[in-house]
């Protein structure tokens, strides 16, 4: 758990840091999209490519976004193994019972780890390098056009900001209250894996707990604020839409097109 770092901001001044959070936010949602069009090896090599030249640009140590993997890998390994015996097209590699493993099923699931890999990657460079309240404002001027259709932009990026904001918060108090119950005795390695998994149920009350006492105390705080919703409000820092950010979302679209040239090469 000491190894979440999807959440955590990291103050710094590199050009990843600078870039408007809209413009961020906006090339997320691109890669994204691009990841189901890498359908290949050199595609995703590509994006790994990519990915890599990013994280030295937020001049954090690329160490430091393999480690935030740690706390994903059961995630990632669980969906890998379900791919690689969940295809039976392709020739036969291998067969145990009613288990198959084939050469398709074998390129589906790396491509699923790759994807998985990827869009940790990326969200954790777009978390690092951009506050929570950045992040809530980009969402809300995303969604102002929809106002029109009664969407509640400025709620949505509210909600946005306080998820990634008590992400870490929820970190520390699981590592908080596994503490508390390894000094009376408990041990969370310990035998099979349903037992294991039966060790971790004393924390999710307390947790739980906790969770709502801090939600409660964070509506009184906003109530004894006077917040009553987005309108009218005004804001003490205002977000601006410079060359760079335009520059940032070409070299999306550019990615886009080498992408799709590999695709179908």
């Amino acid at each position: 758990m000491n190894n979440m770092i999807l959440g955590r901001y990291i103050p710094g001044n590199s050009i990843i840091h600078q870039l408007d959070p809209r413009g961020k936010l906006l090339s997320m949602f691109l890669f994204i999209f691009l990841l189901f069009w890498a359908n290949n090896l050199q595609t995703n090599l590509l994006l790994f490519g990519f990915i890599f030249v990013l994280m030295y640009l937020t001049k954090i140590s690329v160490s430091f976004y393999v480690k935030g993997l740690k706390s994903m890998i059961f995630i990632i390994a669980f969906t890998t193994i379900f791919q690689l015996f969940a295809t039976s097209q392709g020739t036969i590699l291998y067969q145990w019972w009613f288990l198959k493993l084939t050469d398709q099923g074998l390129m589906q699931a790396a491509i699923i780890f790759c994807r998985f890999i990827l869009i940790i990657f990326y969200s954790t460079i777009l978390t690092v390098t951009t506050t929570p309240l950045s992040l809530a404002d980009a969402v809300e001027k995303i969604l102002t056009p929809l106002k029109l259709i009664k969407v509640p932009a400025h709620e949505i990026g509210l909600m946005l900001s306080m998820s990634l904001r008590f992400v870490p918060t929820l970190v520390d108090d699981t590592n908080r209250i596994m503490n508390a119950q390894r000094a009376r005795g408990v041990d969370f390695g310990e035998g099979n894996l349903l037992k294991r998994i039966r060790s971790f149920i004393p924390i999710l009350i307390p947790l739980f707990a906790s969770s709502f006492k801090r939600a409660d105390a964070l509506a009184i705080a906003m109530e004894a604020r006077g917040y009553k919703g987005g309108e009218g409000r005004t804001r003490y820092r205002s977000l601006q839409w410079r060359l760079k950010d335009t520059l940032a979302l070409l070299v999306i679209l550019c990615l886009m097109l080498f992408v799709f040239y590999l695709k179908n090469g």
